[in-house]
């Protein structure tokens, strides 16, 4: 008797399917589809810090109903693979003001019955300079978690720790989580998500914080890592994938252990620690490549991580999205 031949894209789509449906529990909706042919030239010439201040470009010129089409065109996207919630963030700054959430609130009303959306506040423009900070504030009470960029605070004035403990307070106050982008350069002089450990168990905001990324986690020794991975234990810190977004990290001529640019999944889920699946940026300055396809998020980190464990690639796309959106399994 042949047994039945089905490719593994398949069988993980139907378990997922089972366990809710997709979730891409990262993105920036408000910026995706906004790269075109004649600007790609501008995101291989620029790092990531410039990138942060390219976007003002798209952030200054665009509408309320610019935004808004952005929003259905992604959210469209993820009801097409089968997403069922989609945690994005959201720019609110002194660049886009407030026209971005008032859009990402207009898209979540008309497709309320299709896709559960969460909605972060990027904080491009850090949270210290005074008008940065009221636009913070702002934001704060429109979305459903506090986002944060410390090391553009970090950059700017050498005060990402500083940031750290006004995202964390700010969440604390209003009883929400917190994303928090940390550790995006590949880099071992960065500590990050250590940081964010730290203040997170010193905010008593233990089992409700976030990171993204982490990529830079790779880059240190074996010793310092599950170090690192006891005390995200004890901070109960979770942590969101996006593959796509750091697969193009710059050659480098620091000595590091051999690694590639991705969260460590592979030592990070047998350590105990949620891992969970976004696609980051679509189309747009940061990664003009990705096409916001969470197969495709999904089977780069399992291939570059070494780490084929169906049910554990199931759950990191589906459950433990829900986890870090703060949604109940289904």
């Amino acid at each position: 008797m042949k047994s039945h031949v089905c490719s593994f894209k398949t069988y993980i789509r139907d378990e997922i399917i089972k366990k809710g449906g997709w979730v891409n529990a990262h993105a920036h909706a408000d910026r995706a589809f906004t790269m075109t042919p004649e600007k790609i030239g501008i995101y291989h010439s620029s790092n990531l810090q410039q990138k942060w201040d390219l976007v003002d470009e798209v952030k200054r010129t665009s509408s309320v109903d610019d935004y808004y089409a952005r929003f259905c065109q992604s959210i469209e996207l993820m009801i097409s693979q089968g997403v069922t919630a989609f945690g994005t963030f959201v720019d609110i700054d002194p660049i886009c003001e407030d026209r971005a959430i008032i859009a990402a609130h207009k898209a979540r009303e008309v497709y309320k019955h299709d896709i559960i959306l969460k909605f972060a506040n990027q904080t491009l423009k850090g949270v210290i300079e005074p008008t940065a900070r009221k636009w913070f504030d702002i934001g704060a009470e429109m979305v459903d978690m506090i986002g944060g960029l410390p090391y553009r605070d970090e950059l700017d004035y050498g005060r990402g720790l500083e940031a750290m403990d006004i995202l964390l307070d700010k969440a604390k106050s209003l009883g929400i989580m917190c994303h928090v982008h940390v550790d995006q350069f590949n880099n071992p002089s960065e500590k990050e998500t250590e940081q964010l450990c730290d203040k997170t168990i010193e905010h008593g905001m233990e089992g409700r914080v976030v990171g993204i990324h982490g990529i830079s986690i790779g880059s240190h020794s074996k010793e310092y890592r599950y170090k690192l991975y006891e005390k995200m234990r004890k901070a109960k810190m979770m942590m969101i994938a996006c593959p796509m977004a750091w697969i193009d990290s710059n050659r480098k001529e620091d000595l590091m252990p051999f690694h590639n640019a991705l969260t460590p999944a592979d030592e990070m889920i047998p350590e105990g620690i949620t891992v969970a699946l976004g696609t980051d940026n679509i189309c747009d300055y940061m990664v003009p490549l990705c096409e916001g396809d969470l197969w495709q998020e999904l089977s780069l980190l399992a291939a570059g991580c070494r780490f084929p464990h169906l049910d554990e690639m199931v759950n990191i796309a589906s459950i433990n999205g829900r986890k870090v959106l703060g949604l109940e399994p289904i």
